[in-house]
C-alpha cells in the first residue's frame, strides 16, 4: 500500500504543535498532525484553562467574606461541584472544536490516533503508514506518579482532578510545585480540609525567589491550609472510611482522596524514538538544538517534551517561529527564555519574570542590588483580611538594568506581564523610578521602591 507522503508531520495537537502545523500550511507545506487524546493538549483539557477556571470558582469564596466589610449582606451559600465540572467540560469541548475547525481551515489532514515511529522518515498511526520530509514532536508532558505503595491503585493527579464526580472532603495534596500549591490552594477555598505535604521544608524552590517562596508558605497558613513539610508518604492503604496515608514522620492521616502533584515527565514513552536515531534525556526528554532540531537534523522538537521552558506560550512562539523558519526562510531568532513572565495561580498568586536574587548574585557577584515592598494591600483593610503582598525587584548595580521582578498578591500575575515587557526592552531601575504610579493602586509600588535592602551576610 502507498504511503502518504507529507512535507511536514506533526506528532501532537496541542498548543505548540496546532500552531506550527498551521503556519506551515498556511506557508504552503503539505502538513499532516496526529493526536491520540484531544485537540489543545494539556493546557486545554487538563491543564491550565480547566484549572483557571477552578481558581476563579475558588476565588468566590473569599470574595463572599470578605464583601462584608464593605456592606454586603451575604446570606447562606453552598457551592455546586457537579455544576462546576459540567459547565467546565462544556467549555472545554467548545475550545476543542475550536482547534479542530482551525486546524481543518488551514488545510492540515488529522490522524486521531497515535504516532509512532517505524523509521528516521516514517510514522504509524493506527494502521496507516506515514512519510515525511521533515516531523516535529511536539507531544508535551505527564504527570508523574512515584513508585509508593499504594499511589498507583488509589492516589489521583492533576489529570484527574478535573473529572471528579464529588469534590472530595479531605485532601492530601503531595508535591511542592506549581501545581500543588494551585490545587491545594483551590480545594481549600471551596471548603475541604486540605494537607498539603512535602519532603522539604520549603515549596516551589526552583525558579522563583526564595523570599517569594517563604512569603507563600506564611500566607498559606494564615489562610488556614494545613501544611506537613519535611514529611512524606510512605504508603496509602484503603480503608471502608477513607485513604489512609502512612507518614515518614508523625501519625497516620486520613484522607477521601490523595492527588500526587510531583512533577511532569517528558510523553515519550510509547514514540519509538530509538527507531528514528533521536537521542534523549535520561529522563525521556528529547534533546534539541538551539533552534529545536534533534540528533536527525531533519525531525525537530518544541513544548514540553524538550524540557526547557513548560509554559503554553513557549511553545506556542517555538512552533511559529519553527514553522517560519523552515518554509519561509525567516531569520531565527532568541525566544529569550530568561525573560519569560510566569504565574501561579496559588492563593495568594504569584507573577515573576527574570533572574531571582539568588540566580543574579550567583550570576554577578558583588554586583546586585535588591528593592522590596511588603504591605497589606487595600482591598484587604475592610475585608479585615490579614494577607500581605510581597514585591521585589532585582537590579544590577553597574548598570541599573532591572534583571527581575517577583510579587505575591493579588492580580500579580495581571502586573507581572506588563513588567515582563519593560524586562524584555532592558528598562533600567531609573526607567522604573521616573515612572509615574497609578494610584491607588498595588502596581504602583513596583515604581516607587528607593531604598535599597541591606548586603547578605554569611551567616
Amino acid at each position: 500500500m502507498a504511503k502518504t507522503k507529507f512535507d511536514y508531520f506533526v506528532i501532537g495537537a496541542g498548543s505548540g504543535g496546532t500552531r506550527t502545523a498551521r503556519i506551515a500550511a498556511g506557508l504552503g507545506a503539505r502538513v499532516g498532525i496526529a493526536e491520540s487524546t484531544y485537540f489543545g493538549g494539556t493546557c486545554v483539557n487538563v491543564g491550565c484553562v480547566p484549572k483557571k477556571l477552578m481558581t476563579y470558582a475558588a476565588q468566590y469564596s473569599r470574595e463572599f467574606e470578605d464583601a462584608v466589610g464593605y456592606g454586603w449582606a451575604v446570606g447562606a451559600r453552598q457551592h455546586n461541584w457537579a455544576h462546576l465540572i459540567g459547565n467546565k467540560n462544556e467549555e472545554i469541548s467548545r475550545l476543542n472544536g475550536i482547534y479542530d475547525r482551525m486546524l481543518r481551515g488551514a488545510g492540515v489532514s488529522i490522524y486521531n490516533g497515535y504516532a509512532s515511529f517505524t523509521g528516521p522518515n516514517a510514522l504509524l498511526i493506527n494502521d496507516e503508514e506515514v512519510e515525511a520530509d521533515k516531523i516535529v514532536i511536539a507531544v508535551g508532558g505527564k504527570p508523574f506518579l512515584p513508585d509508593v505503595p499504594g499511589a498507583r491503585e488509589h492516589a489521583i493527579t492533576s489529570d484527574d482532578v478535573f473529572f471528579l464526580e464529588q469534590m472530595p472532603r479531605r485532601v492530601m495534596v503531595v508535591g511542592a510545585g506549581y501545581i500543588a500549591v494551585e490545587f491545594a490552594g483551590i480545594f481549600h477555598r471551596l471548603g475541604a480540609d486540605v494537607t498539603l505535604t512535602h519532603r522539604r521544608a520549603a515549596l516551589l524552590n526552583d525558579g522563583f525567589d526564595q523570599d517569594i517562596c517563604e512569603a507563600l508558605v506564611a500566607q498559606m497558613q494564615v489562610d488556614g491550609l494545613s501544611l506537613n513539610l519535611e514529611n512524606s508518604v510512605l504508603s496509602i492503604t484503603k480503608t471502608e472510611s477513607g485513604l489512609v496515608c502512612d507518614m515518614k514522620n508523625g501519625a497516620p492521616v486520613e484522607v477521601d482522596c490523595v492527588l500526587y502533584a510531583t512533577g511532569r515527565i517528558p510523553n515519550t514513552a510509547t514514540l519509538g524514538l530509538d527507531k528514528a536515531g533521536v537521542a534523549m534525556t535520561d529522563r525521556g526528554a528529547v534533546i534539541v538544538n538551539d533552534e529545536w532540531q534533534t540528533s536527525q537534523p531533519h525531525i525537530y522538537a518544541i513544548g514540553d517534551v524538550i524540557d526547557r521552558v513548560a509554559l503554553t506560550p513557549v511553545a506556542i512562539a517555538e512552533g511559529h517561529l519553527l514553522a517560519r523558519r523552515l518554509f519561509e526562510g525567516a531569520e531565527w531568532r532568541d525566544i529569550g527564555y530568561e525573560t519569560v513572565a510566569t504565574a501561579v495561580f496559588s492563593t495568594p498568586p504569584i507573577g515573576t519574570v527574570g533572574l531571582t536574587e539568588h540566580a543574579a548574585r550567583a550570576a554577578y557577584p558583588g554586583d546586585i542590588d535588591i528593592y522590596k515592598a511588603n504591605f497589606r494591600a487595600m482591598k484587604a483593610t475592610l475585608a479585615g483580611r490579614e494577607e500581605r503582598t510581597l514585591m521585589k525587584l532585582v537590579v544590577q548595580r553597574s548598570t541599573d538594568l532591572v534583571l527581575g521582578c517577583h510579587m505575591l498578591g493579588q492580580d500579580s500575575p495581571e502586573i507581572i506581564q506588563g513588567l515582563s515587557v519593560a524586562l524584555n526592552a532592558g528598562a533600567t531601575k531609573t526607567v522604573f523610578d521616573r515612572t509615574i504610579g497609578i494610584h491607588p493602586t498595588s502596581a504602583e509600588e513596583f515604581v516607587t521602591m528607593r531604598t535599597k535592602q541591606p548586603e547578605p551576610t554569611d551567616n
